[in-house]
C-alpha cells in the first residue's frame, strides 16, 4: 500500500468509534481452536481460543464473543454460512471479527461482503496451527485482526500472515501452508 492510500484509509477513520468501539467476535471453529487427541492421534476443534489471548494481552475495549459452532470450515454448509451472516447483520456493533477455519474463510467472507460490507468493518481470522501451540500463529494473526478491524473502513477483510486482504484478491496456497494476493 502507498503512502497516499494509507493516509486516505486513515483518514477515512471515525475517531468517535474506535475511542467507543465495542467489539463483537462470532467464533465457528477451525484450526485456531483445535485441540490434538493423542489416543487418537486426531484433530477435534475445541473451545474458541480468543476470549483468552484477547484477556491475556490485557486489551482495554470492550467485546462480546458469540459461539456460533465448533467445525473445520470444510465441514461447513450453506446453512452456516447463512448463520453467520445473519449473526452478523445482526450485531449491535459495526465492528466485527470472524474466527473462522482457513480452508474454506475467503467463500464465507465474499458471502459477508454482499450483505454487510457497506454497513459493518468485518475481519475474519484464523491460523495454520492451533491456538493451543507453543509455535503458532493466532496470536500474531489475532493482532491483525483486533488492529484491522479498529482501522479500515466498512468492508469485509481477512487477516492472516501478517497482513490484511481483500477476499476478492486472495487464495490459501496449500502446498506453502499461506495466504496469497491473486
Amino acid at each position: 500500500m502507498d503512502r497516499r492510500t494509507a493516509a486516505r484509509l486513515i483518514s477515512a477513520i471515525p475517531t468517535k468509534s474506535i475511542t467507543r468501539m465495542k467489539l463483537a467476535i462470532f467464533t465457528t471453529g477451525g484450526t485456531i481452536d483445535k485441540v490434538y487427541f493423542d489416543a487418537k492421534s486426531d484433530y477435534k476443534v475445541g473451545e474458541p481460543q480468543i476470549k483468552s489471548i484477547l484477556d491475556r494481552v490485557g486489551v482495554t475495549f470492550p467485546f462480546d464473543v458469540t459461539e456460533l459452532f465448533y467445525k473445520d470450515s470444510l465441514d461447513m454448509t450453506e446453512a452456516d454460512r447463512r448463520l453467520i451472516v445473519d449473526a452478523v447483520a445482526a450485531a449491535d456493533t459495526d465492528r466485527v471479527i470472524v474466527t473462522h477455519g482457513t480452508d474454506t474463510m475467503v467463500e464465507t467472507a465474499k458471502a459477508l461482503k454482499d450483505r454487510v460490507g457497506q454497513v459493518k468493518t468485518v475481519v475474519l481470522v484464523g491460523s495454520l496451527t492451533p491456538a493451543r501451540f507453543r509455535e503458532t500463529d493466532a496470536e500474531f494473526n489475532i493482532g491483525v485482526a483486533v488492529g484491522a478491524v479498529q482501522s479500515l473502513p466498512f468492508g469485509v477483510y481477512l487477516a492472516m500472515n501478517g497482513r490484511v486482504f481483500d477476499p476478492e484478491s486472495v487464495r490459501k496456497n496449500r502446498a506453502e501452508n499461506r495466504f496469497e494476493p491473486i
